[in-house]
């Protein structure tokens, strides 16, 4: 089992920015991908950004440019740093963890991002 414990949502003002943790413990492996999905009111889930074990990454289109996912050196916590956020950014962003041991996901409890002047 994989535990993820999320932290730094909150209100913004458009324009603003806002970092996002994601502390992983349990089962975990530097082997495993790490990332934030994010999913709006009457909408899919989406993709936000993934990270790789090898640190390649993969942002939705629509954060590309204005987030930036970064983790610690012992890849157990990841980080989202979001820049000039637009109301269109606003959703419950999940953290999300895939184990290659046991191959499956995993998410955390989510934490709510809100851009609004």
């Amino acid at each position: 089992q994989v535990q993820l414990v999320e932290s730094g949502g909150g209100l913004v003002q458009p324009g603003g920015s806002l970092r996002l943790s994601c502390a992983a413990s349990g089962s975990i492996s530097s082997r495993d991908t790490m990332g934030w999905y994010r999913q709006a009111p009457g909408k899919q889930r989406e993709l936000v950004v993934v990270i790789s074990s090898t640190g390649s990454t993969t942002y939705g289109d629509s954060v590309k440019g204005r987030f930036t996912i970064s983790r610690d050196i012992a890849k157990t916590t990841v980080y989202l740093q979001m820049n000039s956020l637009k109301p269109e950014d606003t959703a419950v962003y999940y953290c999300y963890y895939w184990a290659t041991v046991g191959g499956r996901n995993y998410w955390g409890q989510g934490t709510q991002v809100t851009v609004s002047s």
